[in-house]
């Protein structure tokens, strides 16, 4: 698929003319990519790059033209179950033209801003700057997630939570790894504005303080995607243990029941026998049931006492072995500090 855009009063606009400055290519087969590599004689491995996942972010001149490997955010779908992916693009400014190879349609600005561009290098440092913002987006998106996975996790006995944190965590290391990349781009691209300040690309001056702006965005971008990183990886085993311990609960519970219907079901085994009703002959049934269902319900609730009894004098000698312990410590590097 092929789009062109032509500017017109400082406004780029879509046209059918090959009369354009701007030339984008979507997700190009074998053949497009050939006429691409013919058309602007630009390297066929370049232009393969644009397209390529796995290729990091890289910039090159070559005589008056500037290639440049960009990583983006990709386009999220649901289907992706909170996998954040990257993509690669490529920009190609040649002289009078711009050469634009995108793997899937994204917006090369935005359209209710209506921006002005000067020239085509001003498109290039646009869509470099909207590309970060797409970060930044992505990654406070990244936490709103996160907190809403944590409040179902708590409860949670099963592992569909904890993939989903998983993926989130996964996403931010492409994350850190593709804002990395792009940086070392931004400093070699301000780097060259400042050496060719005016010769190659009119109002490289102006420039060069906008690069250095886009830079420091991108730096405090890649921070907070490791910072958050760092976080996610960090509660990954407590998250693991969250889960752990609600499925030991719901056993613990369980196993409660089942001990206090234990000998319930003795007595209902003996009670319904025939013995039993010969003991009773002399009684009336309905006394004799009755007073045997009290008497289960009885030994039913003084088992549940007793366990319960157990379960605190366990944390209670839980809670004094850990003050001892607190104390002994406490004495340890008082007499160090000495």
């Amino acid at each position: 698929m092929i789009q062109k855009f032509k500017f017109i009063n400082g406004s780029l606009e879509e046209t059918a003319s090959n009369d354009c400055q701007v030339w984008v290519y979507i997700n190009p087969d074998n053949d497009e990519i050939e006429l691409i590599a013919k058309e602007y004689d630009i390297d066929r491995h370049t232009v393969e790059s644009a397209i390529d996942p796995d290729e990091i972010s890289r910039i090159e001149f070559e005589d008056d033209n500037l290639y440049i490997i960009w990583k983006r955010p990709k386009n999220y779908i649901s289907s992706d179950n909170f996998l954040f992916g990257v993509s690669s693009i490529g920009l190609f400014h040649l002289k009078d033209k711009l050469v634009v190879v995108l793997p899937e349609d994204v917006p090369l600005f935005e359209q209710k801003q209506h921006p002005h561009f000067a020239s085509l290098m001003d498109l290039i440092i646009k869509f470099l700057n909207n590309s970060i913002r797409h970060y930044l987006d992505h990654i406070k998106v990244m936490k709103i997630i996160s907190r809403e996975i944590q409040v179902k996790l708590n409860t949670s006995m099963e592992n569909e939570y904890l993939i989903q944190m998983f993926n989130l965590s996964e996403s931010l290391i492409y994350y850190i790894n593709a804002i990395s990349s792009n940086l070392n781009v931004l400093i070699k691209l301000r780097i060259y504005f400042e050496k060719h300040s005016g010769e190659t690309f009119p109002g490289n001056e102006g420039r060069i303080e906008q690069m250095e702006d886009i830079v420091i965005e991108n730096s405090q971008c890649l921070k907070q995607a490791e910072i958050y990183s760092s976080i996610l990886s960090g509660l990954m085993d407590a998250r693991g243990n969250i889960i752990n311990n609600n499925m030991n609960v719901l056993i613990k519970n369980l196993t409660l029941i089942n001990i206090i219907f234990l000998p319930l079901n003795l007595l209902a085994g003996i009670g319904g026998m025939s013995e039993f009703s010969m003991m009773t002959n002399g009684i009336d049934w309905r006394i004799s049931y009755g007073l045997f269902l009290g008497a289960m319900c009885v030994l039913g609730w003084v088992t549940l006492k007793f366990v319960k009894r157990i379960n605190e004098m366990s944390k209670q000698s839980k809670m004094v072995r850990q003050s001892l312990f607190s104390k002994l410590k406490l004495r340890k590097n008082n007499g160090s500090g000495v």
